[in-house]
């Protein structure tokens, strides 16, 4: 527990210094979200509606028309709605993790808190939670979207696991035994989850898994693929397990393989099984996930990395805003702002890092601890929401903090730069 109470310097300009200026956002980001509970409304939570749950009739393109209103609307029409706040398992296991840096952090002097919190605390009440509100009846510790997703394929059940919602959340529970060891085995057990039900099997370019249980064996999700790495490795770098570290090069191999030859990935394979693009978080996703593995493993990817970063650069201007990707500018979303802050971050170039920082803090920070979802062309959606905003930029924030200031990590995050 950190009891320091300081207040914010300025230089002589009267300006925040820039690492003090991440630290206070930070901490504020972090308050905001302890004081909802780390619940709150989520990018695609339409169908958790009230209204919608007591129509006597159930309808795919109701489904879609209500799910694509509520997350499409210019201005929050959740409360018309009556789209009910939940607890995200994602945003839970990012959050989990910001409060494990954070405490570092605060132990360092570098995170100036008042008030005496407890991120230790905070953060194993997170884990507890995820162990908790796991998806049962899986080969493995996995987790889920706790609300309803309508796509024209299928309807997502509330806790129908997916590798992009339980990698953070082995993160967490990595992280958090080094104060539980039994969170390292249930952790472990998120590997079995990958392999038997996300059917991982070997291709000629290498080895391939699901996004999530109700995948489509039509197209390929590149970027889950990569997080599937990611998990993996972080399991190799607890465990020691070869094969982990094996299966994890496997499915690098044929993502490293799909690679366009400007650099970036597709969101699918075929690409014309989404209307997504090349867009700019789905590629710093797989880029993390292949800076994940030269910081543990080696340089086998080195030539990838390199032409991923050259990509990646081009989906930012020079205000540091992201592109939302390789043909549009719009809508600048703060996803794109987190996971551009990480990826910088591990890649050692930390000023630009900051620059994505500095320009969401202008454009999309209330300026009392909550980020706002994305700024369009001719208006910007201040809706708040607890995983997509406020969790990533939580994560971000504290990664970028424990990196620049060389504070120590925690089990599941690297350790330095590139």
């Amino acid at each position: 527990m950190t009891n320091a109470v300081v207040t914010d310097r300025t230089d002589r300009t009267g300006r925040v210094p820039s690492d003090e200026l991440a630290a206070r956002t930070l901490r504020d980001a972090l308050a905001y979200s302890r004081e909802q509970e780390y619940t709150g409304w989520d990018y695609c939570d339409g169908l958790s509606s009230r209204f919608l749950r007591a129509l006597p009739v159930e309808n795919k393109w109701l489904n879609v028309v209500v799910q694509e209103t509520v997350k499409r609307s210019p201005v929050n029409v959740r409360p018309l709605f009556l789209v009910e706040q939940r607890r995200n398992f994602m945003g839970a296991g990012l959050f989990a993790t910001a409060n494990l840096v954070a405490e570092r952090l605060a132990d360092a002097g570098v995170l100036r808190v008042s008030g005496g919190v407890d991120y230790g605390a905070e953060a194993e009440s997170l884990v507890r939670w995820l162990v908790d509100n796991r998806s049962t009846g899986y080969s493995g510790f996995c987790g889920g979207h706790k609300h309803r997703i309508q796509t024209l394929d299928a309807l997502g059940r509330p806790n129908d696991p997916s590798v992009v919602s339980t990698a953070p959340a082995v993160r967490a529970l990595l992280g958090a035994a080094e104060r539980d060891p039994s969170y390292a085995d249930i952790a472990r057990s998120a590997a079995d989850f990958v392999v038997d039900d996300l059917r991982y099997r070997d291709t000629d370019t290498g080895a391939v898994v699901d996004y999530h249980v109700q995948d489509s064996d039509e197209y390929y999700t590149v970027n889950a693929g990569a997080i599937a790495a990611r998990l993996l490795l972080d399991l190799y770098e607890r465990f020691g397990d070869d094969e982990l570290r094996e299966r994890a090069t496997a499915i690098l191999d044929h993502v490293a393989y799909l690679q366009t030859d400007r650099g970036g990935w597709h969101y699918r394979d075929p690409p014309d099984a989404s209307h997504l693009s090349m867009d700019n978080f789905h590629n710093g996703f797989v880029i993390e996930c292949f800076l994940r593995y030269a910081d543990l493993v080696g340089s086998r990817y080195d030539d990838t990395i390199d032409d991923a970063l050259a990509f990646y650069r081009t989906l930012f201007d020079a205000s540091g805003a992201p592109d939302w990707d390789e043909s549009s500018a719009y809508p600048r979303d703060v996803h794109a702002c987190s996971q551009g802050i990480l990826v910088f971050t591990y890649a050692g170039e930390a000023d630009f890092a900051r620059r994505i920082l500095d320009w969401t803090l202008d454009e999309l920070y209330a300026g009392d601890g909550r980020f706002y979802h994305r700024k369009g062309r001719f208006y910007t959606k201040r809706t708040t929401l607890m995983r997509w905003c406020q969790a990533w930029m939580c994560y971000a924030l504290a990664e970028h903090l424990r990196v620049t200031s060389g504070v120590g990590g925690v089990a599941g995050v690297p350790e330095g730069v590139r």
